[in-house]
């Protein structure tokens, strides 16, 4: 992997693709089965077991996957640099927030690193995108033929999940030393 600089042509095929999976997904049904038939026995075994447990673990293991492809996939040197010259730009704003002027132009320049970190962040998603559609697809066919639990009392599975990724990605990339 000599490039991994990452593209918007690229993210906006992957974007195509998964829109057109999530749409179409009940009139594929080629589709919808054989993901069900890879996922039932294996993540549908993990929830069968235990929901909460289960679902954690899986949470786990997805968030795992997708720090690892994020750190190798791209160009964690020049996303640190990018991050530390936000960082630097962040504070030279701070000792400017008196100056109106100086201020915007500070800002103008901070706006200049999005493209920039979204195109060296987009090889990751090029990567998970598709798989992402298809799991939360059988999540939601999972969790509706299971009645919609809750997980802790109170939360719905997409909430559980979010958060949970939360938790573990931020955990994981600090472990991992992933930006």
């Amino acid at each position: 992997m000599t490039n991994k600089e990452g593209s918007f042509k690229l993210i906006g095929i992957v974007m195509g693709i998964s829109l057109l999976i999530a749409a179409f997904w009940d009139s594929l049904p080629w589709l919808k089965d054989s993901i069900h038939a890879v996922l039932n026995p294996t993540a549908g075994f993990l929830l069968g077991w235990n929901l909460t447990w289960g679902m954690l673990i899986l949470v786990f293991i997805i968030s795992l996957i997708t720090t690892i492809i994020q750190k190798y996939a791209t160009d964690q040197k020049a996303l640190k640099e990018l991050k530390k010259e936000q960082k630097i730009l962040s504070e030279e704003m701070k000792k400017y927030k008196d100056h109106p002027e100086k201020l915007m132009e500070l800002q103008k320049k901070q706006l200049e690193f999005i493209p920039k970190t979204m195109k060296l962040s987009t090889r990751a998603l090029a990567y998970t995108g598709i798989p992402f559609i298809l799991f939360f697809r059988w999540f939601n066919d999972y969790f509706i033929a299971a009645g919609n639990p809750v997980f802790l009392g109170f939360m719905g599975w997409f909430i559980f999940y979010l958060i949970m990724t939360l938790i573990f990605s931020g955990l994981l990339k600090k472990w991992m030393d992933v930006v």
